[in-house]
């Protein structure tokens, strides 16, 4: 996992192995989308480079080793099952950054131009729906409908979280229940899944396959609101898109629920002048000062930190691993990243 896991030495044959398994899942990426017709292969090549921590494809790499008892020195290559899967869910997680960049008008995808700023709006939105056509296509290739009926119903939920959050754009009033709600959906449902799909393939036992995913859930809920810490007190440059989206388009993420939740009237006050209208361009200086001074930031630290905590706990109950070190590995990476 480029970027995620530190201490490689600590596993290196494991991690040797999962990188030429994602080189592989790669390859079947590149081999999906391509086209006869040049227009749409440049827009798939840019939108490879969007591929950074592969963190959904490993994922469902790693949680078909941990799945196997006898996987504690090096373990057996994964099936084209399982990679087959990982470049599903890597495509689908394309499309929704495709997507999402229209929807928050950013420019900047991986320290590159995003696509709707490079060809419009139009162009973004129909190569989403390409990606996401050609995820479900790769998913047949498999014979099993299970399985993409279960995909089928993972991004009806992502696509219920989008809703659900826009839905609530520039309602300042906004829950922790209702962010959470959202969350689960748009972003750790797919990587609950991830898991899960990794383990089943690999014939795990139903409660390592239940361990797997109620970790994958944990784990994307703590990366989500470690995203939206980054959008508010991240370096563009680091980070490598653009930030301050979420308060430009009027989205309430925890650090800011958390202020709401403990500033004074004065402070509030102060805050709500700066979200409301067309004041907002980019992220105020102002805003971000409010945030730290006030414990916003360090709480919805903690918040992800706990989260994690409970992620690495669910990993008590697969077997004992390369992989599962790994798992444990990424889980407190996910936390500790600023991109």
């Amino acid at each position: 996992m480029p970027g995620l896991i530190q201490h490689v030495e600590r596993y290196r044959p494991i991690h040797d192995l999962l990188a030429g398994e994602l080189e592989a899942v790669r390859e079947i990426f590149r081999r999906q989308l391509a086209s006869d017709l040049p227009a749409v292969n440049d827009l798939c090549r840019h939108v490879a480079r969007y591929q950074g921590k592969m963190l959904r494809p490993t994922l469902t790499l790693l949680c078909g080793l941990a799945s196997r008892p006898e996987d504690s020195r090096l373990p057996a290559r994964l099936g084209e099952s399982h990679r087959v899967l990982a470049a599903v869910a890597e495509i689908i997680h394309m499309a929704t950054l495709v997507h999402d960049d229209v929807l928050d008008e950013s420019d900047l995808r991986r320290n590159a131009a995003t696509v709707n700023r490079l060809r419009g709006n139009e162009t973004a939105v129909l190569l989403g729906d390409y990606l996401i056509s050609n995820a479900f296509h790769l998913c047949s290739s498999l014979g099993r409908p299970d399985v993409s009926r279960r995909i089928g119903a993972t991004t009806n939920e992502l696509c219920a979280g989008e809703l659900l959050q826009v839905h609530h754009r520039d309602d300042w009033s906004i829950d922790e229940p209702t962010y959470f709600a959202i969350i689960e959906r748009k972003t750790a449902s797919l990587i609950s899944l991830c898991c899960r799909l990794g383990a089943e393939e690999s014939g795990a036992t139903p409660e390592v396959c239940d361990a797997l995913a109620s970790y994958g859930r944990l784990l994307g809920v703590a990366f989500q609101i470690q995203d939206d810490l980054l959008d508010l007190v991240g370096e563009e440059g680091v980070v490598g898109k653009s930030l301050g989206r979420d308060l430009e388009k009027g989205k309430l993420t925890l650090p800011m629920i958390h202020f709401f939740g403990r500033a004074d009237a004065a402070a509030r006050s102060e805050m709500l002048d700066h979200l409301s209208g067309s004041r907002l361009h980019g992220r105020p200086l102002r805003v971000e000062s409010l945030l730290l001074a006030g414990g916003a930031v360090h709480s919805a630290r903690e918040t992800a930190a706990t989260l994690v905590e409970q992620a690495r706990r669910e990993l008590s109950r697969i077997p004992d691993s390369a992989a599962h070190l790994l798992l444990d590995d990424l889980a407190r990476a996910v936390i500790t990243r600023a991109f």
